[in-house]
Parts: C-alpha cells; structure tokens; sequence
C-alpha cells in the first residue's frame, strides 16, 4: 500500500533533536500535515550518573544523539516540510530525494516501537518457530522474559539440543 506510513530517520545538528522534533509537530499542525506526518520521535532512556563528587543522579540520555524519527507516508509534501526544518541536515540513506523507510524489524531491534505480543506458552511447552532463519522448527520454551520481548527456546539442530534466543512474536504454541 502506497499511502502507508513507513518509518524515516532524519539527521539533525548535535543537540537539536528535541528542537527539530517540536519545529516539526508544530509545522505539521499550522500545515495540516496530520494525514501524512503520523509521528515524530527522540528515543530517550533514564540512566543513573555520578558527577565529579560521586553524587548520583537520574538523568534522561537521548539513545540516538543526531537523530529523530519521524513516521510518515513519503510525499514531496511531507518531505519537503521535514527537510525544510532549521536544524535538520535530511534523511538517513542513500538517495536524500527519495529516502528508503527502516525497516519494520529495525524498527522493533532500535526501540522505536514495541510490539506486544500475547503469550499463551509457558516454560516447557513446544512452540513453532514462525520467523527468522529456523522458521520452520520445533522448540521447547526453556526461559521466558517478557520485559525484554524475547525467550530462550531448545531446538534439536544436527543431533543436538542447541539453545536459541528468540522474540516473542517469532514463535507460536504448538497445537
């Protein structure tokens, strides 16, 4: 589907991550770029620092310094209206008239967005692998961490018991 909004990356001047974000979500609203522009973001983690005096505190730490996403259906409308922001250098890729969205598996392994996945197996139940290079295999579920969006599972590969680290959504219980 054409008009489907893809993630982009977007290279900014060091520190103007949050300013190119806000220029942006402002310039969507006067522009009414709703439509095309969907979502705009500076990932950011909480991280704990000391200073000189080994006083520790919490801190927000942007995760991608130079960057900012932005979900969008590719226009030269919605185009023009990002690579026009103060701060913005353009789009991450090869060709910068015609960026190439990420992927949605890149998507997922940056953090940009989460899937949620419902999990109905547990610690020793069969699952079928679904994605990724042993689609097709059998496991047993040896470790399940739900924070982390991934588990352990136990496939029998040439004769032996072998340990794989999988997503939740690459696996299904077996019926």
């Amino acid at each position: 589907m054409p008009d489907e909004a893809k993630w982009y990356v977007v290279h900014t001047y060091s520190s103007y991550e949050n300013k190119v974000a806000s220029t942006l979500e402002t310039k969507v609203q006067n522009l009414h770029l709703q439509d095309l522009i969907k979502e705009i973001r500076v990932p950011t983690e909480r991280v704990v620092e000391a200073d000189e005096s080994g006083v520790e505190k919490e801190v927000e730490r942007k995760v991608y310094p130079g960057y900012v996403f932005v979900k969008m259906v590719m226009t030269d409308q919605s185009w023009y209206a990002v690579r026009n922001i103060r701060g913005c250098t353009g789009f991450v890729g090869t060709n910068s008239q015609k960026p190439d969205p990420i992927s949605d598996e890149e998507v997922i392994r940056l953090g940009i967005e989460q899937r949620t996945v419902e999990v109905s197996y547990e610690v020793g139940d069969s699952v079928h692998i679904i994605d990724g290079p042993l689609d097709g295999f059998i496991g047993t579920v040896e470790e399940i961490d739900i924070d982390k969006n991934m588990l352990r599972v136990k496939v029998s590969m040439f004769g032996r018991e072998t340990p794989v680290e999988l997503a939740l959504y690459q696996v299904e219980p077996v019926d």
